[in-house]
């Protein structure tokens, strides 16, 4: 496979001549958007070295070229990022982290009023609070094998009740998976997923042949949930100091909106679920407040 080459010849597919400022000539054009040569002209590259950079046979390119293209091409941040992981591959070493530090765990469970999870690269779930549960899945039903956000999203029927926006949350996911991709090349588990993933769905399928990428730090969601009804939540993503395939994911309501008094009621209901009838907690631990993978992987 040669994933530099498909993603740059589906972003010059979606740039037209015009769009750069070339001039057309009538005729019919056998490729859409850019040619390789145009391409390379605008550039400032030989036409020989951007195909054989197109084709896999770059070598050592330049974060001067790469920048160049990516100017040409009207490449975002997250494109942008991508664009130089596939074409100048980190050195192996990336350790994925699940265990999930303590510190973390307890402002998790802290977060009482604060719907919160922590997810890896893979968007595996490694560790969430009460309040997220309740909101969105009992995650610690799921087995862990399916505990993700690209399993749960195109294997798990449910999602598609839980998000209203279920294709935007689908897409998003499918677009964050393959930025990671080129992040971890060598990750021998989220090449599985994405290999699962592609022969069990032919809507992720086809949604990965997009190249689309982005990287999720902040928008709002949209939750249907059983208890308190509909409720739209902004969220938030943290980076993990210390592990840095983990990120925090937490969500808030608008002040003074409707979803604000709907997460309100869905924490106190909550709250009075944690407790027995005699004010005792429950002792089963199952129903710890937040879960957490196994230790670091080698």
């Amino acid at each position: 496979m040669n994933e530099l080459g498909d993603f740059l010849k589906s972003r010059r597919a979606r740039v037209s001549p015009e769009d750069v400022g070339l001039r057309t000539y009538g005729g019919r054009r056998r490729v859409a958007g850019l040619r390789r040569e145009e391409l390379a002209q605008l550039a400032g590259m030989s036409a020989d070295y951007y195909t054989r950079l197109e084709q896999g046979r770059g070598g050592g390119v330049s974060e001067e070229v790469l920048a160049s293209i990516a100017g040409v091409l009207g490449l975002d941040d997250d494109e942008r990022a991508y664009l130089f992981d596939l074409a100048r591959p980190r050195k192996p070493g990336r350790r994925a982290h699940r265990e999930v530090a303590a510190p973390l765990r307890f402002l998790l469970e802290a977060a009482e009023g604060v719907p919160a999870y922590v997810i890896d690269h893979r968007m595996q779930m490694l560790a969430w609070n009460r309040l997220a549960s309740a909101l969105i899945l009992d995650f610690g039903a799921v087995p862990e094998e399916g505990r993700d956000w690209g399993r749960l999203c195109f294997l798990d029927e449910r999602t598609k009740e839980i998000f209203p926006d279920w294709e935007r949350k689908a897409r998003a996911a499918v677009a964050v998976l393959r930025l990671n991709a080129a992040r971890y090349p060598d990750d021998p588990r989220l090449a599985a997923l994405v290999g699962e993933l592609s022969m069990k769905s032919e809507l992720f399928r086809r949604w990965w042949a997009d190249h689309n990428v982005q990287e999720k730090t902040k928008g709002t969601m949209r939750f249907r949930n059983p208890v308190v009804g509909e409720l739209t939540l902004h969220f938030q993503t943290f980076a993990v100091v210390g592990a840095a395939d983990q990120v925090l994911v937490t969500y808030a309501a608008e002040p003074g909106s409707d979803s604000e008094t709907a997460l309100r009621l869905l924490a106190s209901w909550t709250l009075t679920e944690r407790l027995s009838p005699q004010g005792e907690h429950h002792q089963d631990e199952d129903d710890h407040d937040a879960r957490v993978g196994d230790r670091a992987e080698p």
